[in-house]
C-alpha cells in the first residue's frame, strides 16, 4: 500500500471541458480536505483560464501531465473515457490515488490496464457513478439493497442530447455521440441494479431506434431486469425512472440533484479509502465490471 499523503488531499485535474468546469474543479476547489493542485488540458489556454478561475496551477502537453502527477497525490478525470483510461493506468503507475469518471474505458483492455496498474501499487480509487454518490439515491439503493424478495426491475433512462434544437453543452462531445445512451447513461443504470440485485449473470441486447438500446438481464438473486437507455429521443420522450417490484411491493428510484455536492461526496469516499486501505464498493474493479457488461452489451446489439 503506498504511505498515507498528509491531509488536505492534494488532487489533480485532469480535464477542461464542460464537466470539469461545472462539476469537479468547483467541487474540489471548495473541499475542505483537498488542495487543488493544478488543472492539466490538451489545450493550453483552456487549462489557463480553468486554473486560473481556481487559483492553481495550469499544467498541459506530455511534460506538462508528468508534473501534475508529481504534485499530486491523486488525480481526478473529467476527459473521455477512452482519454482516461490510459492516464489513469499511468497515474496509477505512478502511485497516483484514482477518481475516475465513468465509464473508465470503453474497451475491457483499457479497463484491465487501470486495475491492474491500480492493483500493482495498492492505490485507492473511485469511480464516479453519480446516484451511488447522490443523498437521494444512494441512501435508496442501500435500503433496497438490504431487502430481500426482489422479482424484477425496469429501467429507463431516456435523454434527447441530440434532439434538434437540443441546446447541452455535452452534445457536442464526440464520444457520447459516437458511443450512445448504451455507454454514457448505461453505467448508471447498472451501478444501480447491481447492489440491489446482484451481479449480471446473463445479458441480452438489441438495438433500438437512434441510439436506443434495450438490455434484459437476469441477476446473482435471481431477479431479471429490463434496461432502456437513449440519448437520441425525441424531446417528448424524455424520461429516467427506475422501478423494483417483489415481495415488498414497489419502489422507484428517487430524484436527485445537485452534483457538485454528489462529487463532494466522491471526493470524501476517496479520502476514506485512502485513509483507512479498504476499497470503496464502487471502485475501479468495480469500474471495470461494467465494462465488461457494456462491451457485450455492445457486441450484441451490433450483431
Amino acid at each position: 500500500m503506498t504511505t498515507l499523503p498528509p491531509t488536505p488531499l492534494r488532487i489533480g485535474l485532469v480535464g477542461t471541458g464542460p464537466w470539469a468546469r461545472n462539476t469537479q474543479a468547483p467541487a474540489l476547489a471548495a473541499h475542505p480536505g483537498v488542495a487543488l493542485s493544478g488543472v492539466w488540458g490538451r489545450r493550453p489556454e483552456a487549462a489557463n483560464v480553468l486554473a486560473a478561475a481556481h487559483g492553481t496551477t495550469a499544467y498541459s502537453g506530455e511534460t506538462g501531465i508528468d508534473e501534475l502527477f508529481a504534485a499530486s497525490d491523486a488525480i481526478a478525470f473529467a476527459v473521455p473515457p477512452d482519454v482516461q483510461a490510459p492516464l489513469a493506468a499511468r497515474a496509477a503507475a505512478t502511485g497516483r490515488h484514482l477518481l475516475m469518471d465513468k465509464p473508465i474505458a470503453t474497451t475491457v483492455t483499457g479497463a484491465r490496464e487501470i486495475a491492474r496498474a491500480a492493483e500493482e501499487t495498492g492505490v485507492a480509487s473511485i469511480v464516479f457513478c453519480t446516484l451511488r454518490f447522490a443523498a437521494e439515491t444512494s441512501a435508496w439503493i442501500s435500503e433496497q439493497a438490504a431487502l430481500d424478495g426482489w422479482f424484477t426491475a425496469r429501467a429507463e433512462w431516456i435523454g434527447a442530447l441530440f434532439a434538434p434544437g437540443a441546446t447541452s453543452e455535452y452534445a457536442a462531445s464526440p464520444w457520447r455521440r459516437e458511443k450512445g445512451g448504451l455507454w454514457d447513461v448505461g453505467p448508471h443504470v447498472l451501478s444501480v441494479l447491481i447492489p440491489v440485485l446482484g451481479d449480471v449473470t446473463r445479458l441480452t441486447a438489441a438495438r433500438g431506434p437512434s441510439d436506443t438500446t434495450h438490455l434484459i438481464l437476469r441477476h446473482t438473486s435471481g431477479a431479471s431486469s429490463t434496461v432502456t437507455l437513449a440519448l437520441g429521443a425525441p424531446v417528448g420522450a424524455v424520461d429516467t425512472e427506475l422501478v423494483l417490484r417483489g415481495e415488498e411491493g414497489t419502489s422507484a428510484l428517487p430524484r436527485w440533484g445537485d452534483v457538485v455536492g454528489s462529487f463532494r461526496v466522491a471526493v470524501d469516499a476517496l479520502i476514506e479509502a485512502v485513509r483507512t486501505g479498504e476499497p470503496h464498493s464502487c471502485d475501479v474493479r468495480f469500474g471495470l465490471r461494467l465494462t465488461q457488461l457494456l462491451a457485450e452489451a455492445e457486441a450484441q446489439a451490433r450483431a
